[in-house]
């Protein structure tokens, strides 16, 4: 599945055709957060642009194809190899056109299309470039008019720019109007301090509980609108009323877009053709299914043709048959006659009472005769009959050929959509294998981590054991601590009961005499160190 994903032609997914619907489809389209999908386009069109991009002058520039290349990525079928279909081609026409602010030529696009379906059915994005490049459809216009269209258009199209423009905006905390250059997109409206779009100062998030407002004038400022958030409330003041309830509008429609939860107008247009695209195509499939079945009924209008054609032929052939009798008969009477005259002429006398009898029979004879002339003749319309239905029929059975060519045609271009379908079910399995053994490595390492975690839990019960361990231990020894300092403060503590002086002389300090005299200090200090002997 992977040689077949990854094959090194000009029709695979790693060819300049199929490089970028794989990308979008298998990894763009996974991406999330704040990964800039322009400038990685910006990446791949440096990889591809130089090797196919026109070497003839066009009339925009670098930047405009690279603008030009990003829509028609997204304007592309998605299949291979990867082209824009000319209902697309007139619908990025005519948005360039209107940008422009110039009448669009739909005569010149038919003549135009005319010619683009006589040879294939559609542009690549090379083509693309050069066909808007060439300004065939700009005549008149200015390199920077038609870079200014483009532009446009790319923000509409590709960074789901709704609408923009200069407003006046009130502060929050100073309570100032300040120019911004405001953008609308989906779910955002963006405010900077300049339309080159650097120095952004703040977003207004928008979501279904937002609401816009008018407001009547006030402290000098006209035009004035209202956007209320769930957090904050942002009071902006524009130009004119025209654009003031353009800008109500289309936050309005932004807003019931993300209640219903629906995708940005140009999207969802761009899904509606999709899908009429695609309601032709069955509608041409049915179409082709019609077609079919009315050649089996030629096919078996002429099987009956035939057995017409076939008993006309008998019905000639009996006529033949029977109009040789017929001269066979007429011969062998006129030979009859010839002898019955010979014989009436020799017998006339003996003959005359049977002339009646023969009269009469010679009025029957002669009706018989007219009767076959009479059949004679509708044979005759008979067989003209026939050679017009052969002449019928040769005009049908061109017809059948021309048709059988139209459906021969069909049928090799069902078999290739047929042969597309099995290799992208082949794509789609693949894909749904690797993300099932994905599935059973995660489930794995989950059971791993939840055995780590047993242990883990384990240790920890340990841990809480010695610590409770050593806890008491602490206890104990501070008990022991305590009992002994009290110990040390009951007898020799420096609280004394005054008793009567020693005999003894006393020790004289730079202080005046001691508490104790040399003897009991010394009696102290070995009572110190058997104590001190004993705990050890």
């Amino acid at each position: 599945a992977l040689e077949e994903h990854f094959r090194d032609d000009d029709e695979g997914p790693v060819s300049n055709q199929g490089y970028m619907p794989y990308l979008n489809k298998f990894i763009l389209e996974k991406v999330q957060g704040n990964f800039d999908k322009v400038e990685f386009n910006r990446m791949c069109w440096t990889l591809c642009a130089k090797k196919n991009l026109s070497k003839s002058p066009l009339l925009i520039s670098d930047e405009d194809a690279f603008k030009v290349w990003v829509i028609f990525n997204f304007l592309s079928e998605d299949k291979y190899p990867l082209i824009i279909v000319p209902e697309e081609i007139e619908y990025l026409l005519k948005k360039i056109t209107e940008a422009m602010g110039a009448g669009w030529q739909q005569e010149q696009f038919d003549h135009y299309k005319i010619a683009l379906n006589t040879s294939r059915e559609g542009l690549s994005a090379w083509e693309l470039i050069d066909l808007i490049g060439s300004g065939q459809f700009s005549k008149g216009m200015d390199r920077q008019t038609v870079s200014m269209a483009i532009n446009e258009v790319f923000n509409e199209l590709i960074l789901d720019v709704l609408k923009q423009g200069y407003m006046l905006k009130k502060g929050h905390k100073r309570k100032n109007w300040m120019e911004r250059w405001f953008v609308l997109k989906p779910n955002i409206i963006s405010y900077y301090v300049s339309e080159d779009l650097k120095d952004k100062k703040g977003d207004i998030i928008l979501d279904g509980n937002c609401c816009v407002e008018a407001l009547p004038d006030k402290d000098g400022k006209k035009c004035l609108f209202l956007i209320k958030c769930l957090d904050k409330t942002f009071e902006i003041s524009a130009s004119d009323k025209k654009k003031k309830q353009e800008w109500i509008q289309a936050i309005q429609s932004t807003v019931s877009l993300l209640r219903a939860g629906s995708a940005p107008p140009h999207k969802e247009a761009r899904q509606k053709r999709k899908e009429l695209r695609q309601k032709l195509l069955a509608e041409q499939e049915e179409l082709e299914r019609q077609m079919r079945e009315l050649q089996a009924a030629n096919e078996n209008k002429q099987k009956e043709l035939e057995t017409v054609r076939k008993q006309l032929e008998a019905a000639a052939a009996r006529a033949a048959e029977e109009e040789k009798k017929r001269l066979q008969t007429q011969v062998e009477l006129q030979d009859r006659f010839s002898l019955e005259l010979e014989r009436e002429k020799m017998v006339r006398q003996k003959m005359e009472e049977q002339v009646a009898q023969k009269s009469s029979e010679l009025e029957q004879y002669l009706q018989r005769v007219r009767e076959l002339e009479e059949m004679y003749k509708q044979l005759q319309e008979a067989l003209e009959d026939e050679k017009q239905a052969r002449q019928d029929e040769e005009t049908v059975r061109k017809l059948q050929a021309r048709l059988l060519e139209e459906e021969t045609a069909k049928r090799a271009e069902l078999e290739k959509w047929h042969l597309q379908q099995q290799q992208t079910i082949q794509m789609t399995e693949a894909e749904k294998q690797e993300l099932e053994n994905q599935r059973m490595m995660k489930e794995q390492a989950l059971q791993v981590a939840m055995e780590q975690l047993k242990q883990l839990e384990l240790e920890r019960k340990e841990a809480l054991e010695q610590y409770e361990e050593v806890k008491k231990k602490l206890e104990t020894a501070a008990n022991n601590t305590k009992s002994w300092k009290d110990k040390v403060a009951h007898h020799e503590g420096l609280i004394r009961l005054i008793e009567p002086g020693s005999k003894n002389p006393h020790l004289i300090t730079n202080w005046g005499p001691a508490a104790f005299t040399e003897a009991e200090l010394e009696q102290r200090q070995r009572s110190w160190k058997g104590k001190k002997a004993t705990s050890e």
